[in-house]
């Protein structure tokens, strides 16, 4: 009787680490990848809102961004709200260096 018991307390554990492994770990994952890319976000930055808006991060504040949507048209962006980076300042540079040494 109680190695039917220690074979259930096995099984249980046995699940719960298979749930971790492939429903909590992959979130985990995936939330600190999107707090690295919201805390690298700079100004010159392109990014889309999670609303789909496109724009480009005109000041970073620190709960905030302001975002030019449009001529004279700027927006304050809470850090939760963006929903993913277009393009960074440091990329389009380097590919604008690029582009000169192919010249």
């Amino acid at each position: 009787m109680p190695s039917q018991q220690m074979v259930g307390i096995l099984w249980i554990v046995v699940l719960f680490g298979l749930m971790w492994f492939l429903l909590i770990r992959p979130q985990q994952v995936q939330q600190r990848r999107r707090q690295q890319m919201i805390a690298s976000i700079r100004a010159g930055d392109r990014i889309v809102t999670a609303g789909g808006i496109v724009g480009t991060v005109t000041a970073v504040r620190e709960n905030s961004f302001l975002v030019r949507i449009a001529d004279r048209v700027e927006v304050e962006l809470q850090r939760s709200g963006v929903g993913y980076v277009l393009s960074s300042s440091g990329q389009e540079k380097e590919k604008e260096g690029e582009k000169d040494e192919g010249k």
